[in-house]
């Protein structure tokens, strides 16, 4: 849970070298490779001031593939849509993608002869059909996890940070082949106090290794966010509490405080980024909201003056409920406690936040190579007491609204991302069905389900 350790990148690393070491990190320099991509020869990232939807670039060939980074051509057909934004439903329904991107989406009827021939069709007759889902909150270090997001039905999410910057080339290889990875806003690495080895992420943050007391002077913290942003970081991720996946730590015992607090905030505002913060305590929880982070990670001890000043900023609440459940199953006496503990009080404070506004995101928290399906967040929001409708737009037009892609991300719609979740029921009576997708489509391509 946030951040598993990865073995450090051997060899010499130059400036130059950031990007292709993450790569080779997170296993994509091969895939790129055999995508024919030039960031896979020059180590940049040409798309990287725009939103990744697929629409344009050169790359590998295929059916329906013009260049890098452009989707596919489908036509999804007979199924039950649902548009998570508005909650209508239509039936025998049609959703038309070209080049990765809905051109239309409604009933055969009303569409007519705006269906293209020749375009491969994917049958959804007796299913449901809505947008590719969003993990808010995931650790994404390697490839195999990427696809393996993507086969679950997370075609877009946020990185929870990585070690080596793997989520900056995981990010890339998305772009290139979008099948291969969902769209990722990246984290970079983490500012925390105690950096470990991620000190060897890049040369920038060699110095600070010199630091008794880790990075929490406000030109330490500021060394850090900027190290990130200069590596193409979409978002900053730091910490308020230790972790609660760790049995020697006490995730009530405060790290930083307001003031550090505000220091990154600021240096990731100076960049034009956001800022999402590990926390836990109440005063944590507060600490991190009135010094203007952006949304607030796991929460599980929030408090009502806390959520109230979060509906005010529009601070987003990303539980990660998966993850505190999945603490319960632990074999380590200490973490099945912690996690039996947290569960009940979190999904109060979910409840809590939806019902006075405070906007949520789902986020499974997954890492360390176990990827679990978004769509079983929104059975655990459902279960922490939101209507069915309300814990699928967690992750779908809430998520996307977090990650800046409410207009391309979460919804079916004419100029939206092609990325569809064919499931085997309606996700309202049972949300359940999200957690095993029957078919799954990233920018116009099929993908398979796992």
């Amino acid at each position: 849970m946030c951040v598993e350790n990865t073995p450090p990148p051997s060899g010499r690393l130059t400036r130059r070298g950031v990007l292709a070491g993450a790569a080779a990190l997170a296993g994509t320099s091969a895939v790129l490779a055999q995508a024919g991509s030039p960031a896979a020869a020059s180590g940049g990232a040409p798309e990287a001031a725009r939103g990744g939807t697929g629409r344009g670039g050169a790359g590998r060939g295929g059916a329906g593939r013009g260049g890098a980074g452009r989707g596919g051509d489908l036509v999804v057909e007979g199924g039950t849509l649902l548009d998570p934004a508005t909650g209508e439903v239509t039936e025998d329904a049609v959703v038309v993608i070209t080049g990765g991107v809905v051109r239309a989406a409604g009933s055969r009827a009303r569409l007519g002869n705006r269906v293209p021939s020749g375009v491969p069709v994917l049958r959804a007759h007796g299913r449901w059909v809505l947008p590719g889902l969003v993990d808010a909150h995931i650790h994404l270090n390697t490839a195999a996890e990427a696809r393996d997001a993507v086969r679950k039905g997370a075609t877009s999410a946020r990185s929870g940070s990585t070690n080596f910057f793997q989520d900056i080339a995981v990010r890339e290889l998305a772009r290139q082949v979008p099948e291969q990875a969902p769209r990722l806003r990246a984290a970079g690495v983490f500012v925390t106090p105690d950096l470990g080895d991620t000190l060897l992420a890049d040369p920038e943050l060699a110095p600070l290794a010199r630091l008794r007391d880790g990075v929490r002077s406000p030109e330490a913290l500021r060394r850090v966010v900027e190290v990130n942003l200069a590596r193409g970081a979409d978002t900053v991720k730091t910490r308020v509490n230790e972790r609660a996946g760790l049995p020697e730590q006490d995730p009530l015992t405060q790290v930083y405080d307001h003031e550090q607090l505000s220091a990154i905030v600021a240096a990731a505002r100076r960049g034009g980024k956001g800022v999402l913060c590990h926390s836990y305590s109440e005063k944590g929880c507060h600490d991190a909201v009135t010094a203007g982070i952006r949304s607030l990670e796991h929460g599980a001890f929030v408090g009502e003056r806390t959520l109230h000043e979060m509906r005010r900023r529009g601070t987003y609440f990303t539980p990660t409920l998966t993850a505190i459940a999945g603490l319960a199953d632990s074999p380590d006496p200490v973490l099945a406690e912690r996690g039996r503990t947290y569960l009940p009080v979190l999904k109060r404070a979910v409840l809590a936040a939806h019902e006075l506004g405070v906007p949520l995101a789902a986020g499974t928290d997954s890492s360390g190579g176990a990827v679990d399906p978004v769509g079983g967040e929104v059975v655990l929001m459902h279960a922490a007491g939101l209507p069915a409708l309300d814990a699928l737009r967690t992750a779908t037009t809430g998520a996307a609204q977090l990650l800046g892609l409410g207009s391309t991300v979460g919804r079916l719609a004419r100029g939206h991302a092609g990325d569809v979740l064919v499931v085997d029921g309606d996700p309202l009576a049972d949300p359940g069905v999200l957690t095993r997708p029957a078919h799954v489509v990233r920018a116009g391509f099929q993908v398979q389900a796992a």
